[in-house]
């Protein structure tokens, strides 16, 4: 499955953001793959996030990372940079965009 985010950087620390996903943690990135995280591109427009991840399950995922010291060390870190994701579900969760047209599916029918 792919879903897709949206996230807000702190103003002013956008370069920062960019800086910080040069690389991340190598076992944050074991983690995803272990959790069924396939694939996780991020696109920056000024202060706006927009990523576009692939997943086995996306809920499931998040469970798995509720629990992972390496995700919790990144969260704690980069959230020095990073304001909030919109939307959010009760827990703060970040919930997927709805996608509202496809070319593709229009063309293939």
């Amino acid at each position: 499955m792919v879903v897709t985010l949206h996230s807000v950087v702190r103003e002013g620390l956008e370069l920062d953001y960019d800086r910080e996903h040069r690389v991340i943690p190598d076992d944050l990135v074991e983690d995803f793959a272990r959790f069924g995280i396939t694939g996780w591109e991020i696109w920056r427009v000024g202060r706006h996030l927009f990523h576009r991840v692939e997943c086995e399950d996306w809920d499931r995922a998040n469970e798995a990372l509720a629990g992972s010291a390496a995700n919790r060390r990144w969260q704690q870190h980069i959230n020095q940079v990073v304001d909030h994701f919109d939307p959010v579900d009760e827990r703060g969760v970040p919930q997927p965009l709805d996608r509202v047209w496809s070319l593709s599916e229009q063309r293939d029918g």
